[in-house]
């Protein structure tokens, strides 16, 4: 026990295991909406950081369980973080999410994945103190359409669409994209900016690295819409002065959604 508590002190938490086991708990937070947070077991901090994550799947598939995200989640609780990975309605579950859905469902569905981030975000704050979170310090970590969801989410609360869906204003604290994009950089401001993360391969064919149509669908399409990639979102918040990364991939494509999982534990 005395050498456990030793090896603790000479590890730096968030930046190395610090934590052998973890514990797993499953919350409804919204009615047939889930959690699992995971936390490290027999730690002395209560006012820890939180990384909510939320997988990918086109809005389509994907789980909250997927072995990906579960070893991503209990690796970030051994280095002493809380995680809170979630399920979202999958609104295009067997309907398909190309060029030939509309692009009002496209905005439709990006901004119920949001929302679900918001509700999710608001029960967890509402139980920081019984979790032991730090309800200032939520990194929001998404793959694919996960990031498409936390990047609309954190950085859309000034459009009314999306400020109609919050209760309040939520100020995260970070952003970790794998391979996501968001309607428009230009809602990104001084006030609404904060310190991010982008992995992407800059030949994705689904989901644009700079700015380009989601899937590269024609103009004509039904489903064409145009979204800001991950170096469109970074440019912005260079500009602003805010703490940005952008690991690209000059050959890399969509894969980045599933790659990134293990890289960023390197970032993070």
């Amino acid at each position: 026990a005395a050498s456990d508590v030793y090896k603790r002190q000479a590890q730096e938490r968030f930046l190395e295991t610090v934590f052998k086991d973890v514990g797993v708990e499953t919350f409804s937070y919204h009615p047939n909406l889930e959690l699992d947070v995971y936390t490290p077991l027999n730690d002395t901090q209560t006012n820890r950081p939180l990384i909510l994550l939320v997988h990918g799947g086109g809005f389509s598939g994907g789980k909250r369980d997927n072995p990906l995200e579960r070893s991503f989640s209990k690796d970030m609780a051994r280095r002493g973080y809380i995680v809170a990975s979630m399920s979202y309605r999958l609104t295009r579950k067997g309907k398909g999410f190309g060029c030939d859905c509309p692009e009002s469902e496209k905005r439709d569905t990006f901004l119920n994945a949001s929302q679900d981030v918001y509700r999710a975000t608001e029960f967890l704050i509402e139980h920081s103190v019984s979790l032991g979170i730090d309800p200032k310090k939520i990194i929001l970590v998404g793959s694919s359409a996960g990031a498409e969801a936390v990047l609309n989410a954190a950085f859309m609360q000034n459009d009314p669409e999306y400020s109609a869906i919050l209760e309040a204003p939520i100020q995260f604290s970070s952003v970790i994209s794998f391979a996501g994009a968001m309607l428009t950089a230009s809602e990104i401001t001084a006030e609404n900016a904060v310190p991010s993360l982008f992995f992407h391969g800059k030949k994705d064919r689904l989901v644009p690295y700079k700015t380009a149509a989601h899937h590269y669908c024609d103009p004509d399409a039904k489903g064409y819409i145009l979204l800001d990639g991950s170096k469109t979102i970074a440019k912005k918040l260079w500009k602003l002065k805010v703490p940005t990364q952008l690991a690209k991939d000059p050959k890399g494509n969509h894969d980045w959604a599933n790659i990134a999982y293990k890289l960023s534990l390197i970032h993070i």
